[in-house]
């Protein structure tokens, strides 16, 4: 918000006493106090209504023009808002913008993560199928060690019976 000039803050100032419960009893005694003066004959009542007339006419003419001013004022104040209700509508476009993008990436990462549980998964099962392999292999490699000891205690025995 800009700053305001003296007399924007003076008819800001009047606009705002004078639409207050304290001016509409200020202005009540005011002219109770002049009609008083005319009927106890303090003072003539043509005199009083002259003046109530002028003095109320002047205030009248001021107060039309601070409250324009006020007016012109709040449209300025509510012209600037506008705008910048006009730029955060933007930036929330934007951001929205944004979010949608992250949210097709979001996306794009989760079917990613999918496929790699399930290479995962398939790589799982062959290295289990592969140990299954190497286990029955080792287990051949154990069988076949034990024939060979079978074949060399039997040719050990066969070359004893052949010596004697």
């Amino acid at each position: 918000m800009k700053q305001h000039s003296d007399i924007q803050k003076t008819a800001l100032s009047v606009t705002r006493a004078v639409g207050s419960p304290a001016s509409v009893v200020l202005h009540t005694l005011l002219f109770l106090g002049s009609f008083l003066l005319a009927f106890t004959g303090l003072v003539d009542f043509d005199r009083v209504l002259l003046v109530l007339t002028t003095i109320v006419s002047l205030e009248a003419i001021y107060l039309s023009i601070f409250i324009q001013m006020t007016i012109n004022i709040t449209t300025e104040a509510i012209q600037e808002v506008q705008e910048d209700v006009e730029e955060m509508s933007e930036d929330v476009e934007s951001i929205q913008k944004d979010v949608e993008e992250m949210s097709e990436d979001v996306e794009e990462i989760h079917k990613e993560v999918e496929e790699m549980s399930e290479d995962v998964e398939g790589i799982s099962e062959d290295m289990e199928e592969m140990q299954k392999d190497v286990d029955e292999i080792q287990k051949d490699v154990d069988e076949l060690q034990e024939d060979v000891e079978e074949m060399s205690e039997d040719v050990e025995e066969l070359n004893e019976k052949s010596e004697k």
